[in-house]
């Protein structure tokens, strides 16, 4: 069994309450609490405070904060037109290819738009990006229906793009994945 003794700081067991011996009488004792009252207890009811600790909530913060894991940052959340928009877009307009035009024939033009598209398209399979735009302008049609020709050799579907975006100029393939 503890000695107490007068001016001892004590908790009491199963309750929060702290404070100091004012009086000992046979197994009781008053004690002060830290609310200023004075309060009867069994001495076995008693616990005798050796050491006291405080801890600034500086402290706590920097000890939690340790603990935490970090926290991952939050993806935009898209709307759901957004959602659906096309990730890859291929100009094809000629001025987006090459600097100059000098000494190329409107054969050499439209190959050349062609052989990107064609590369570009195999690209999107392989990388498997779903959705594609093809950039080709309004024009004559000529270009349209080439690039028309060569999807149809492809496992893809394809579309008129958005009109407000793009207008009548471009042409959506969706890529069938397996």
């Amino acid at each position: 069994m503890l000695e107490f003794t007068v001016g001892d700081s004590v908790e009491v067991l199963d309750e929060t309450i702290k404070g100091i011996i004012i009086k000992i009488e046979d197994d009781t004792a008053d004690i002060e609490s830290e609310d200023g009252f004075v309060l009867r207890y069994l001495l076995s009811q008693l616990v005798k405070r050796t050491h006291e600790f405080k801890v600034s909530s500086f402290d706590v913060a920097k000890i939690m904060g340790s603990k935490e894991p970090p926290r991952k940052k939050k993806q935009p959340t898209l709307k759901p037109k957004e959602r659906n928009q096309p990730k890859f877009e291929v100009d094809l307009h000629i001025h987006q290819l090459r600097n100059s035009t000098r000494g190329m024939s409107n054969f050499d033009i439209l190959n050349l738009q062609l052989e990107t598209a064609k590369r570009q398209l195999e690209f999107a399979i392989q990388r498997r990006i779903q959705k594609v735009v093809f950039i080709h302008g309004v024009g004559e049609g000529v270009l349209k229906e080439e690039l028309n020709y060569l999807f149809k050799r492809y496992p893809v579907e394809f579309y008129d793009a958005n009109y407000q975006k793009y207008g009548l100029g471009a042409t959506e393939v969706y890529i069938y994945q397996n």
